[in-house]
């Protein structure tokens, strides 16, 4: 697939408060999905999760995911599907990020778990499709 670009009404969307259904491929080839917060970089849509976790380990062993994120306020325009690739699982700025998040969402920091090691996906869009592709 070709690289896609997010919208400026997707990136929007990314940063509101909404939670984004990723989906990742099992060792089988089945696919699982997880309900999770989100957030962009304004090229890459963001993840962060911990290591161990199943997304995490199905994510390094094959990097294709689509995620799909609807806005609340208006489910049909404010609609986004971004098919792409891991293209980075990374510590780096991870420990912040869910910080960030948790904020976002929780309006307040994350209680970090002893021992748990938190890592962001970073995912490049190769389709991005949906109601906020639309002018």
């Amino acid at each position: 697939m070709a690289d896609a670009k997010l919208t400026p009404k997707a990136i929007e969307l990314l940063q509101q408060r909404v939670i984004a259904h990723v989906a990742t491929v099992m060792r089988d080839g089945t696919p699982q999905v997880t309900p999770v917060w989100v957030d962009t970089d304004g090229e890459h849509v963001l993840v962060n999760t911990a290591e161990g976790r199943l997304k995490t380990r199905n994510v390094r062993r094959n990097p294709h995911v689509a995620i799909s994120v609807v806005d609340p306020q208006d489910s049909y325009r404010g609609s986004l599907v971004v098919r792409g690739t891991v293209v980075e699982v990374t510590t780096q700025g991870a420990e912040a990020h869910i910080d960030k998040l948790s904020l976002k969402y929780n309006g307040r920091s994350y209680t970090h778990r002893p021992g748990e090691v938190r890592v962001i996906l970073k995912i490049k869009p190769e389709k991005v499709s949906g109601g906020v592709t639309r002018s």
